[in-house]
Formats: C-alpha cells, sequence, structure tokens
C-alpha cells in the first residue's frame, strides 16, 4: 500500500520530491522498510515548526557574504557567558565585514575540543544557553557543526550501547580484530578499532578519530531519523547553514577504503531533500579534507552539498609563498572547474584544524610536502600524521597559526605583509571566503597551550580573555591591531564589490612565477577587477600585458585594498615584496 500524504506541512511538496525521498530511503536501508520509513518521515516534518508553514525560501548568496569561524568561548569575560561575549565583541567590531558566524560545536563535549559530541541537542553550560545562540542568530547568519561521524565514549547512546540498551544499542558501529581492514583510509594513526567491556562481554567498536570518538552505525535507520530530527531542532535555534563534519567516513564496507561511499552521498542528498522540503533556505557544507577530485564529488551534480571547504587552497598558497613561486597556485588555479549551479567554493586559509596536506596529493612531490612539514616545525609548529595500509606513516595536517606559519623570524613586516598576501587571495578567489577567527587577529603560536594540553592542534585554539585582546586592539602600530583593521576594512570592500560575488566568474592569468594574478568580472560583465599578488619577498615587475594596458589606459587605477590609486607611467610597473593589489576597472 502506498503511503499517503496526510501532514499538513507536507501539502505543498510535490510528489516527485516525495518520491526522490522514498527511493533514498530504499536505496540505504532496503525496499521493503521503505513505506515504514516514509510514514516516519511524514510524522518528523512540522517539527519544532520546522516546515510546517510555507514562505521560507532560500536567498541568493552575494559579494556580502563572508563566515567568521570561532569557538563559541573565542572570547571570555568574568560575570558573562562566552557566546554573550562573543556576540557583544563581533557586533560591535565585525558587523558590515561578515555576515555569518560559524560557531565550532557548542554542545557538551569530552575531547577534540567539542567534537566528540556528548549531546547533541544541548548547549555546553559553561559556554552559555540556547537563548544566547538564537540571540547570535539575531544578529549573524549561524552555520552549526553536525558531527555525523561519531559522538563521545560518554554520550548517553554510547551508555546505552555499553548496557545492551535501545535505541543505544543499535547506534555505534562494532568491528572485528580478525577483519582485513588494511584498506580502510586513515585520518589518524590512533588504532582503528578499541575495546569497551560491555553487557554483552568485550566488544571492539570503530574509533576512526580516537578512542574517545565511537563510530556511529549508520545502517540502523534509527540513527537517521534521530540525526534528522536533530537537524529540524538546530534549523528552529537559527541554523543556516549546517556542516557536515568528518562526513566522508560516514558509512563502512569491509574490504572497502570506508571512504566517500555511495552510501555516504546518499545520506548527505537525503539531507539536503528533506531541506528542500522544509527549510530551503539552509544551506549545507561539507567537511571532507582529501584531494580536490575527491572533495568536490560531494558537489554530486548540483544536488548534493551546496558548499565544500576550498581544501587545496591553504597548503598549496603556503608552499608558494614560502618557496617564493606562484608555479603550482596558478597552475592548479587553471584547471579549476567552476562549481555546479547554485554551488559554492568556501575558500580559507585557516580553521580550527590543522593545515591539511592530504589535498597536496598529485600536485606537489612528495618531497616537497615532507620539506614543507619540516619548515613548519623549525618555526615552531607541529606536524600530525596518519597511518597507512603498509603500516606506514606520512604527514596529514601541519599545526600552526597561518601566520606563524608565515612568518619570518629575520624581518616581523615582512612576514606580516606576506601573511596580508596570503589572505587577500583566499578573499579574491571565486566563492564565499572564510576567515578563522585567529587570522583575523594575527595569532601567533600557543606553545604554552600545547605545552599543557599535550595536544598539537591546541597550537591553533587559543582562547582570549575579551581584556586583553580589546587591550591589544588599542595598541596603536601593534601587530593584532593592524591584521585586524586591514582584515575588517579589506572585507567591508570586497562587500560592496559586485566583482566578489560567489557567482563571479574568475579567470587565471599567467603573470610569470612570481605573480599570482586572477581576473574577477562581475556578473552582469559591468565591472573589473585585476588582483595581482607578488609571491616574493622582494620587488617583481609586473609584465606590461595587454589586461594591464587595460586597466592603466588613464594612466592609473584604483586599488580597493589601500582605497588609493596605483599610478602606470612606464612600460611596467613593480609590485612590492608580498604587496597585494585589487585593481579596479571603475
Amino acid at each position: 500500500m502506498k503511503t499517503q500524504v496526510a501532514h499538513s506541512a507536507l501539502r505543498h511538496v510535490s510528489s516527485a520530491k516525495l518520491k526522490i525521498i522514498r527511493r533514498r530511503l530504499s536505496s540505504l536501508y532496503g525496499v521493503e522498510r521503505a513505506d515504514p520509513l516514509m510514514e516516519r518521515f511524514h510524522q518528523l516534518v512540522g517539527r519544532y515548526g520546522v516546515g510546517a508553514h510555507r514562505g521560507s525560501i532560500a536567498k541568493p548568496l552575494t559579494q556580502r557574504d563572508a563566515l567568521l569561524i570561532t569557538y563559541a568561548d573565542m572570547v571570555s569575560e568574568d560575570g558573562k557567558s562566552p557566546l554573550v561575549t562573543l556576540r557583544e565583541f563581533c557586533t560591535a567590531r565585525l558587523k558590515g565585514a561578515f555576515s555569518a558566524i560559524h560557531l565550532l560545536p557548542f554542545y557538551p563535549w569530552t575531547s577534540d575540543d567539542g567534537f566528540s559530541v556528548v549531546d547533541y541537542r544541548e548547549v555546553e553550560e559553561s559556554y552559555g544557553t540556547w537563548e544566547d545562540v538564537s540571540r547570535m542568530a539575531g544578529e549573524f547568519e549561524l552555520m552549526f557543526d553536525l558531527v555525523l561521524n561519531h559522538c563521545s565514549a560518554k554520550s548517553p547512546w554510547f551508555k546505552e550501547y555499553v548496557s545492551a540498551v535501545e535505541p543505544g544499542m543499535n547506534y555505534i558501529l562494532e568491528g572485528d580484530e580478525e577483519e582485513d581492514l588494511s584498506s580502510v583510509v586513515r585520518p589518524r594513526s590512533s588504532p582503528l578499532l578499541t575495546s569497551f567491556q560491555t553487557l554483552r562481554g568485550e566488544r571492539s567498536v570503530w574509533t576512526t578519530f580516537s578512542p574517545d570518538q565511537v563510530d556511529l552505525d549508520w545502517t540502523s535507520p534509527d540513527l537517521l531519523f534521530e540525526f534528522l530530527d536533530v537537524i529540524l531542532f538546530y534549523v528552529s535555534m537559527g541554523c543556516r547553514i549546517l556542516r557536515l563534519d568528518a562526513v566522508a567516513f560516514l558509512w563502512k564496507k569491509i574490504g572497502s577504503s570506508c571512504l566517500h561511499l555511495p552510501e555516504t552521498h546518499e545520506v548527505v542528498k537525503l539531507i539536503r531533500n528533506l531541506l528542500e522540503v522544509v527549510a530551503p533556505e539552509v544551506l549545507i557544507l561539507t567537511e571532507t579534507n582529501v584531494p580536490h577530485e575527491e572533495n568536490v564529488s560531494y558537489f554530486g551534480k548540483g544536488d548534493e552539498a551546496h558548499a565544500v571547504y576550498q581544501f587545496t587552497l591553504p597548503p598549496l598558497l603556503l608552499h608558494g609563498l614560502l618557496r617564493g613561486t606562484a608555479t603550482h597556485l596558478t597552475s592548479w588555479a587553471e584547471q579549476l572547474k567552476p562549481p555546479p549551479k547554485g554551488c559554492h567554493f568556501l575558500n580559507f586559509t585557516a580553521s580550527h584544524d590543522g593545515i591539511g596536506v592530504r589535498p597536496l596529493e598529485g600536485i606537489l612531490p612528495n618531497k616537497e610536502i615532507h620539506v614543507l612539514a619540516e619548515e613548519i616545525e623549525s618555526k615552531g609548529g607541529f606536524v600530525s600524521m596518519r597511518k597507512l595500509g603498509d603500516g606506514s606513516e606520512t604527514p596529514y595536517e601541519l599545526n600552526a597559526t597561518y601566520y606563524s606559519a608565515l612568518s619570518d623570524p629575520e624581518d616581523e613586516e615582512l612576514g606580516e605583509a606576506r601573511f596580508l598576501c596570503s589572505q587577500a587571495v583566499a578573499l579574491a578567489m571565486r566563492g564565499i571566503p572564510a576567515v578563522y577567527f585567529h587570522s583575523l587577529c594575527g595569532t601567533e603560536n600557543d606553545l604554552k597551550g600545547v605545552r599543557e594540553t599535550g595536544r598539537n592542534r591546541t597550537v591553533n585554539r587559543r582562547k582570549w580573555k575579551v581584556t586583553e585582546l580589546d587591550a591589544l586592539l588599542e595598541e596603536e602600530n601593534g601587530r593584532t591591531l593592524g591584521v585586524f583593521e586591514w582584515y575588517a576594512r579589506t572585507l567591508r570592500r570586497r562587500a560592496a564589490c559586485p566583482a566578489f560575488h560567489p557567482d563571479a566568474p574568475q579567470a587565471i592569468l599567467d603573470f610569470g612565477p612570481s605573480i599570482f594574478a586572477v581576473e574577477r568580472t562581475s556578473v552582469d560583465g559591468s565591472m573589473t577587477v585585476l588582483c595581482l599578488f607578488n609571491f616574493q619577498g622582494k620587488s617583481t615587475k609586473v609584465p606590461n600585458t595587454d589586461r594591464i594596458e587595460v586597466f592603466f589606459s588613464e594612466g592609473k587605477a584604483r586599488d580597493l585594498i589601500s582605497g588609493g590609486e596605483i599610478p602606470f607611467k612606464d612600460a611596467s610597473f613593480s609590485l612590492r615584496p608580498y604587496q597585494a593589489l585589487w585593481l579596479s576597472s571603475h
């Protein structure tokens, strides 16, 4: 018997969309389960008031959209919850620069600074309350994390698993030490399986990321509907962008890589279908720190993620600026295909995690990747490894702040110029810019924090007392103030320029090995911006090309970054060490 649409929230939904959802459920869990699962879907829609009324539509992204990545407790002060302090800080200092804030996991947690979730429906008490989150959503659009691959070994779900109590006993993924797991792609060097004592005896559990992060069993439809319910709750609390954390590892099959399996893509598409029905204004971002072709597979055919991180950009940009050559970046960017219609790249240089080097595979020789890792270590950073199938280890990510990674121990000003050049590149590329709080402040490596926690990633996860940060932002000629003001000013100028619309085409120009050049043209063709970046620590001549002649046809052009005019009198002109220019045709 065919399922009948009874819920009022589904009256406006086309039968074609519902058939797609039914097909996905059937593909994941079998034809015989499709009808009862569709019944559950009908009952789900409208929960928390989400999807109960028509009217919400997808809001087009523009050049005014930019994302700040931050922990809920990045800034704190006595007598206030960190979420309140963060909202006040961002509202006072960053309005007009950022349209959205990525609140890294603010749920109760036990490890990995939030990514080992205890309870997906609660706010960590030390951060604040759901009311604080909702108030922030009144000032900025918010991105929430959905940690899909694993939960905390201290979570109620895992306690239910240990005690053989439903539904948690069906939520945790068990493994077998006797099975051949050599094909599994690992992001860590820690053991893939961890033994736990349960009511049913000793059991081995998948722990892809750490023994405290137990993998979830997505072959259970109950787990799927648990997460669909969580998604609707997040939307009701102000979530505008849903970040699917570590989603590439979601579905496992023995004998496979357990990475990017067809079922994983089907789950992402099903989540997209749910949101299209109940909250089409909400976007999906997938987090898959892997080589480029694997990463962009999460666009599907424009029917999967709305956005993916541009994971190749941070390590490739870092390598180019440290080596003084734009050759590899130019070659890669020239071959970069635009995303499907309605989809976008999220361009960034740093995040709460390290700088992943897997995206460099096939672009740089392994020797170059190892040399890059050694240079980061020489600057006080760290290198995290992952285990290969043969048992050997190779660099997985570089742990350092992006500022420290590009610093020059012998010339602080030159190091700062190199860092700002890197940030200007990321802001110029086609897509949506995302900026980590510590890039915004030019924060250096937190070596004291690493000594305290013993974890490499702490080097890039410092937390501020707001009084300390405010003092730095009032320190005339100070590094923090200089970087912060540059960023806020540049983002606001970018927001006013239609050539930086996320759909605006980009062309990569070859200006020689020392200069990275990208040209952006507004969607309506009325405005063009030529972006030039000197990748060397010495002055570099810009060749006199046809494009240069166009921009300097009146003997001068306006630089959107500095706000000043750039004169052009000779056959060529020079860029200062690590100088970045956004030359406007207007």
